[in-house]
């Protein structure tokens, strides 16, 4: 049978496309959402995407940083989501490139549904979330049989930049070996105290990856009685990723960037 050759989705003048452009390293762009850069009139970016995607643009594309930082000023939600909006209706094809998944803690949710109540047209270009491929660049599986037949990803703070009360701590505690926390560096100390509370062993294994797939990133393991001294002692940095659970065990056989050089 004679394979239907592939062809990129049209990208029309007026929409909007959430690209995900997955955990650090560019090459793991996927190939629709660099047909989206190469084609579109305005990109949109955010803070954690690394710039020499912005390579794939065409000269003459609009350019608009959008990032958002905690701690520091940053355009607010509703802005970016109004910008997306006028440069549709101006007629152009639009892409709002986001660190990641733009539906893994990405916002992505919420831009979209702003512009279907627009009625904006989008369409949703999947990204490789950094729970999964960031800790596969620090060799640490997010699944094994041996270990876990459930994972949980978890937000690491609230909207106030708190501890996220509306989670039910004691049931996560219980129902998933491995937890992995976004955005959880400035909670680490009180993510920790409270999973011990709520009964997981003061010596199970963590891992905070920084940088998670990138040249400068760094891991950082520890335990959950151990780990926020052990990061206050470190020159680790956000963003990064927290890993809780055994999975964490393998790193040490699993780690490919340490282990061979690379290109």
């Amino acid at each position: 049978m004679d394979r239907v050759p592939f062809t990129f989705p049209e990208f029309a003048p007026g929409s909007v496309w959430l690209v995900g452009a997955g955990p650090g390293d560019p090459g793991l762009l996927t190939l629709i959402g660099r047909h989206a850069l190469e084609t579109a009139d305005a990109i949109v970016y955010d803070a954690l995407i690394d710039e020499r995607l912005l390579d794939f643009t065409r000269a003459d594309a609009v350019l608009e940083y959008a990032g958002k930082r905690g701690g520091r000023p940053s355009p607010t939600q509703p802005d970016i989501s109004k910008r997306l909006i006028e440069l549709a209706r101006a007629g152009h094809r639009v892409v709002r490139l986001k660190g990641g998944d733009p539906f893994v803690f990405g916002r992505g949710g919420e831009e979209a549904l702003t512009l279907a109540a627009a009625g904006v047209p989008f369409r949703i270009v999947p990204g490789i979330t950094a729970g999964i491929g960031g800790l596969a660049y620090a060799g640490i599986p997010v699944t094994h049989r041996d270990t876990n037949q459930v994972l949980a990803l978890v937000t690491g703070h609230d909207a106030q930049g708190l501890l996220p009360e509306g989670i039910d701590w004691a049931s996560l505690a219980r129902a998933a070996p491995v937890l992995v926390f976004y955005m959880a560096f400035r909670q680490l100390d009180a993510i920790a105290a409270r999973l011990v509370a709520e009964g997981r062993s003061p010596d199970e294994p963590v891992a905070v990856v920084s940088k998670a797939a990138r040249a400068d990133q760094q891991v950082l393991t520890a335990t959950l009685a151990t780990v926020a001294a052990a990061v206050a002692a470190s020159a680790i940095e956000p963003p990064a990723i927290v890993v809780v659970g055994p999975v964490v065990q393998y790193r040490d056989q699993l780690d490919w960037l340490g282990h061979w050089d690379h290109p």
